[in-house]
């Protein structure tokens, strides 16, 4: 289920904002008096119950609270940040939590788990199929909830590659861009992340026009995601990945090793910097 869908189906956002209605109801408060107690205004809350608007998760927990309801609006918010994920990518992106290793090819963005803030926001801004501004919010949400794979214990191995185009393609406020580059050397401090850059000067390569993410899961077996555009191909079939991971090994071997694309980095920063 699509999180705009609104053909009279219960989606998770609709669920959640129904759900809230009953448990304020119940409570016999009205949309003013649960916003006083909850702190937040009532407009919001409103928008909530409607199923226009998802809450941010520091609501949902508030409202949780306040009711005692063990969590349950939480895991409906969980559900409908999970249901704002491609058809075609949210069983594999699911699976993102199982994987020891996450090897990443990017050849026109940043990688998504590597994304500021605000770069996601300005990389959906620029999707034709994007709606509201409440959807956009919440779909930025999203993604920066996937990052906090980052912060498990023990925390996956991750191997991201990106085309130069990546690097040399700004974004329409060069702040975003600076922002982004220092946040990607930042990342690169952590011991179990590895970023390099595929240089214009090695020409042309297997992996031009799209992206290909690679999972290895806990059982040794890897999993693989191509994208381009608004669509993609989940691939877990033998022959099919081994294909897939020889051409990420191919980018791999073309790349500059991590200290000189760091450098590379470094450059673009200072250009960015210098344009401002």
């Amino acid at each position: 289920m699509e999180l705009h869908e609104d053909d009279g189906k219960a989606t998770p956002r609709t669920l959640l904002g129904r759900r809230l209605r009953r448990l304020r109801e119940t409570a016999e408060l009205s949309q003013r008096a649960l916003a006083e107690r909850v702190g937040y205004p009532h407009t919001y809350l409103s928008r909530v119950e409607r199923g226009e608007q998802l809450p941010s998760e520091a609501l949902a927990q508030a409202l949780d609270d306040y009711f005692s309801t063990d969590g349950l609006l939480m895991e409906l918010l969980d559900m409908a940040q999970d249901s704002l994920i491609a058809n075609y990518s949210r069983e594999f992106v699911a699976k993102e939590r199982e994987a020891i290793r996450i090897q990443v090819f990017t050849s026109s963005t940043m990688p998504g788990l590597l994304q500021t803030e605000d770069y996601t926001r300005e990389c959906y801004r620029m999707d034709p199929t994007a709606e509201t501004l409440n959807e956009l919010d919440a779909r930025v949400a999203a993604r920066m909830k996937r990052q906090r794979i980052f912060n498990t214990s023990p925390s996956p191995r991750y191997w991201a590659i990106m085309d130069e185009a990546v690097l040399k393609r700004p974004t329409s406020d060069r702040r975003i861009m600076r922002e982004q580059l220092q946040h990607i050397l930042q990342m690169a401090e952590n011991p179990h992340i590895t970023i390099q850059v595929l240089p214009f000067g090695r020409a042309l390569h297997t992996m031009m026009g799209g992206s290909l993410t690679l999972l290895t899961l806990k059982d040794g077996a890897t999993v693989a995601l191509v994208e381009s555009f608004a669509s993609g191909e989940a691939v877990d079939s033998p022959n099919g990945v081994v294909e897939l991971v020889e051409r990420f090994d191919i980018a791999r071997s073309m790349a500059l090793v991590e200290s000189e694309s760091l450098d590379l980095i470094r450059r673009y920063l200072k250009e960015y910097a210098d344009e401002s």
